[in-house]
């Protein structure tokens, strides 16, 4: 893993709108050196996740879907899925040929998890398990460098079709999410943050 997950664009950012502590402590408590069982359940249970690819210039996001299980996570930093047969633009594999950084993320969509996976990935064309995947054309494995469950808080629960139950409405207070009080959060919130 990388040593800092922020750049000088993220830093700017951070210092402009008072937000440096609450990054550094999130990068501190939240970031993971491997995943764990929690990470594990939520990516081998997703039917989906989205995957984002740049070359040049050249950016995608892409929905990547399957039968429950499709990705698998097979190391403490190491996950796999098969790229199943598309549109034949191949504009996520084509950008990973050409440059190896992606980003995964997945979500639980009953409001409670997100997980953002940062990594390289390759492409294996004689996987042993390419044949577990009809029409699969292509095994992808990706080491991850950040590996960051990340706040859930405007995920909707799809499952009652209840938009997130923080999402601002005018006249309303913003519902503050649980993150906020955590020890390590709590006192460095941004001055301007309406829950310090």
């Amino acid at each position: 893993m990388t040593n800092s997950m922020f750049h000088e664009g993220h830093r700017t950012l951070q210092d402009e709108f008072d937000g440096r502590r609450v990054a550094d402590a999130l990068e501190t408590h939240r970031r993971l050196p491997e995943f764990g069982d929690d990470q594990k359940a939520l990516i081998q249970e997703a039917p989906f996740f989205i995957l984002a690819t740049a070359h040049a210039g050249s950016v995608d996001c892409s929905f990547k879907g399957g039968p429950s299980g499709f990705v698998r996570v097979t190391g403490p930093t190491m996950l796999e899925w098969p790229d199943f047969d598309g549109n034949s633009m191949y504009r996520s594999t084509g950008n990973i040929l050409k440059s190896p950084a992606c980003g995964l993320l997945f979500i639980r969509f009953d409001g409670s998890t997100r997980l953002r996976v940062n990594g390289d990935a390759t492409i294996i064309r004689d996987h042993p398990r390419l044949a577990d995947f009809p029409g699969a054309k292509m095994m992808l494995r990706l080491e991850a460098r950040e590996i960051f469950p990340n706040c859930p808080r405007y995920i909707p629960n799809l499952g009652a079709n209840a938009p997130s139950p923080y999402l601002p409405e005018a006249d309303k207070p913003l519902m503050k999410p649980d993150w906020k009080d955590r020890e390590y959060i709590r006192d460095i919130l941004p001055e301007t943050d309406p829950h310090r």
